[in-house]
């Protein structure tokens, strides 16, 4: 199961079956834009996204897809 996360232009998807919650884009992320919340990411604040693509870059299971990346 795939969760759409959107806000302006900024569309983020976190694929639920491949999220383990580990938490790397929480830590990742420098504005605190990602929480684990039951086990699997959820993306809050998108405004406050800088679109540096970080998120992406730290899930070890390629859970998250950015429309900026």
């Amino acid at each position: 199961m795939k969760k759409k996360f959107e806000e302006g232009d900024i569309k983020i998807i976190v694929d639920y079956d491949k999220c383990t919650g580990v938490g790397e884009c929480v830590t990742a992320c420098p504005v605190e834009m990602f929480e684990v919340v039951d086990g699997k990411a959820i993306a809050k604040n998108l405004g406050e996204c800088i679109e540096c693509c970080a998120c992406v870059n730290a899930c070890p299971n390629e859970a998250i897809e950015h429309s900026s990346c």
